[in-house]
């Protein structure tokens, strides 16, 4: 209970929505079906543009707690208003194209009450756009070994284009007590990577992460998601945010080792997409010269686009010769 007698379910669902109209209903069932916890569900619209908020309003205010922002915010503004309004012990945030199984909360809350930690992952179930369910995005056993993320665990799962099981899908859960202590919220400048930097911040700030191994989280890809589509000016922002952090925190040596690994892979990252951008503008030059700056970046293309630079760079070397 809180000081003044509001009941405190065990856990607040936060789920920004933006256009969804076609998905927010799945998500909001498999909140609602949740077994063996008390939970409320705050939909955060983020000024969408077509029946979003009109999906989310059809529920009861007594199942659904609506906030409606006047202007579009993005991930991460949408879900800090989301967290503010919360009022559960935990909060977990969801996604408004995906789902949830109906035993995760409470397997999760559990494992990090029995360690005494602030932070929960689990594993996730791919699903593809055409409905085909593929293999869980981890394998059981390796996230069995594994049990806690450390921030320098945390840090070399997120090397870009690089690491082998990539940290930044995971789903997890966090004390809302910690958040606020810590003041831990969204970088409402991050359209990618937002998810990123608040689990590296509260990691950062001594959260302990334990891992549950069992799926319980359904991310669906989807062809249009922000997430799916990396462009140069979002590894820009993730580079400067990543600054910002590097200046917040102190690090161990392991955490160090991984941040330089994750920085040097956002420079190829970027090195890379700019060549993208030059050769879709049919500016060969500049995509010469970016090459030439950072090699390694080449090593990112995927053979067609390679196969295409080449052809790019011997039609320049043939109009030099002329």
């Amino acid at each position: 209970m809180q000081p003044d007698g509001a009941f405190v379910p065990d856990v607040s669902f936060v789920i920004a929505a933006y256009n969804a109209e076609a998905t927010l209903d799945r998500a909001i069932a498999s909140a609602i079906a949740q077994k063996g916890v008390s939970l409320e569900i705050i939909v955060v619209d983020d000024k969408s543009r077509d029946g979003t908020l009109d999906v989310a309003r059809a529920y009861p205010e007594h199942i659904v707690r609506v906030v409606a922002l006047e202007k579009n915010k993005g991930p991460g503004g949408a879900r800090n208003a989301g967290l503010d309004a919360a009022r559960g012990r935990w909060i977990a945030v969801l996604d408004s194209d995906d789902a949830v199984f109906p035993g995760r909360i409470a397997a999760m809350i559990g494992r990090a009450e029995k360690a005494d930690a602030e932070i929960a992952v689990d594993n996730l179930q791919v699903v593809r756009e055409d409905g085909v369910v593929e293999d869980a995005m981890f394998p059981r056993q390796y996230l069995e070994g594994l049990r806690e993320i450390t921030l320098a665990t945390y840090i070399a799962g997120n090397v870009v284009f690089e690491s082998k099981f990539n940290f930044g899908y995971l789903k997890p859960i966090f004390l809302r007590s910690f958040l606020d202590e810590n003041q831990l919220r969204y970088d409402e400048k991050l359209r990618i990577g937002e998810d990123y930097i608040l689990f590296a911040d509260a990691l950062a700030k001594g959260g302990r992460c334990v891992v549950e191994p069992t799926i319980g989280y359904a991310y669906h890809i989807r062809s249009g998601s922000i997430s799916r589509v990396l462009e140069l000016h979002h590894v820009e922002a993730m580079r400067k945010a990543d600054a910002v952090f590097a200046q917040t925190h102190q690090m161990d040596e392991a955490a160090q080792a991984a941040f330089a690994r994750r920085g040097r892979s956002l420079r190829k990252a970027a090195s890379f997409l700019a060549m993208i951008q030059h050769i879709k503008a049919r500016s060969p030059l500049k995509a010469i010269g970016t090459a030439l700056s950072d090699p390694a970046a080449v090593g990112h293309m995927r053979m067609p686009i390679a196969v295409r630079l080449r052809r790019v760079a011997a039609q320049f070397a043939v109009g030099v010769g002329r």
